[in-house]
């Protein structure tokens, strides 16, 4: 990817230590936010980096080990469903990235986040729309932020098989609306979301 005609628009510098920032999770009823930070190796390409929701399971996850094992530095963060009701998501999500920078063990000297807002960091740092189908750096931190989220709703699944967190990743479909009015909430739903609040006991 990494179009050198985009590079120059955006400002981006190959030669500077640059972190890709994404997040996965933002939408669904359940779990933790996701979110990833990740610093490429420029002597080591990986072919086929897009943003993960254009991917395909079994790719994600052959990018995602490969990711791993090729990048100087990565790390993967959440912010709780707790933490979610008590500072909204878009807050949550921040915060998410922030700890995901934070946890690298190489310090970047910028930071490139998709979306239009940027968490609070000791480094610059720029948002840029659609930046996971633009820039390399940021497509790799969105596979290992939706491959770490799908994983978590998988684990989670075993203990509540009736929800389906498995199948819909913990999105608002059909059969997970119809399980929220039959069983209630599980202690990993978001309550400050308005699907789950209304099938919470009245207080």
């Amino acid at each position: 990817m990494n179009d050198p005609r985009t590079l120059v628009r955006l400002g981006f510098d190959p030669s500077e230590c640059a972190a890709g920032v994404d997040e996965a999770g933002r939408g669904p009823l359940v779990g933790p936010v996701m979110a990833a930070a990740v610093i490429l190796d420029p002597a080591q390409p990986i072919a086929g980096l897009a943003d993960s929701k254009k991917l395909t399971p079994k790719s994600r996850e052959r990018l995602d080990q490969e990711i791993r094992s090729k990048a100087i530095a990565f790390c993967v963060a959440q912010a709780s469903a707790e933490e979610i009701d008590i500072l909204n998501i878009l807050q949550a999500t921040l915060l998410a990235m922030t700890r995901a920078v934070e946890g690298l063990q190489v310090s970047p000297t910028r930071v490139w986040v998709d979306g239009n807002r940027v968490p609070k960091l000791l480094v610059p740092a720029r948002a840029v729309i659609k930046g996971d189908s633009l820039l390399d750096c940021i497509s790799a931190a969105s596979i290992l932020a939706k491959v770490s989220r799908d994983h978590w709703c998988t684990q989670i699944d075993a203990d509540y098989p009736q929800y389906g967190f498995a199948q819909h990743k913990g999105y608002g479909t059909v059969a997970h609306m119809d399980a929220l009015k039959i069983y209630g909430a599980t202690p990993w739903h978001r309550r400050s979301f308005a699907p789950v609040a209304a099938v919470l006991p009245k207080r």
